[in-house]
């Protein structure tokens, strides 16, 4: 049975073959459809602020998937495309080549040892938000009950009420 995934995308750091972080982006998605995962829809790529010791920007984007795959064997597939990118287990926040996340599936909520969806934090994330809502602005975060679109528009908030 086909099921219906959020992915996001993430890189800040050059590949030796496929370029800078953008063309690392679009590199990936090519690579996920010759694993054999249609992807229905991709964002634009963003340059974002890097989040925690890492001080090159991002290109984020996000990214519908297809497949007959559960979460887990989905979670796999990601990082084993991560690995042939060049990425390895280190540092948490470090600069990365390419991290790929499981943030939503159409499913609702998934919990196994090391994978959570919806992903913990992608509700104040909003490199995953903005992109997110521009292509699938009424999926739902099945813990909240709340669209792409709300989400995104109360992180904005959020982050008025600071100034």
């Amino acid at each position: 049975m086909t099921q219906r995934y959020l992915i996001a995308l993430g890189s800040n750091v050059r590949h030796h073959r496929h370029g800078p972080p953008p063309a690392v982006l679009r590199a990936a998605l090519a690579e996920l459809v010759r694993e054999g995962l249609a992807v229905e829809r991709a964002s634009p790529v963003i340059a974002t602020a890097p989040l925690g010791p890492s001080r090159r920007r991002y290109a984020n984007a996000v990214a519908i998937l297809a497949t007959d795959l559960p979460p887990d064997a989905l979670l796999r597939r990601l990082k084993a495309v991560e690995r042939r990118f060049g990425r390895r287990p280190g540092r948490r926040w470090a600069a990365r080549v390419l991290d790929l996340d499981l943030v939503l599936w159409e499913g609702g909520a998934w919990s196994s040892p090391g994978l959570t969806v919806p992903h913990v934090a992608f509700r104040r994330r909003r490199f995953v938000l903005e992109p997110a809502a521009a292509i699938a602005p009424r999926w739902r975060d099945p813990l909240t009950g709340r669209t792409l679109r709300q989400l995104l528009g109360r992180q904005l908030l959020a982050r008025c009420d600071t100034f």
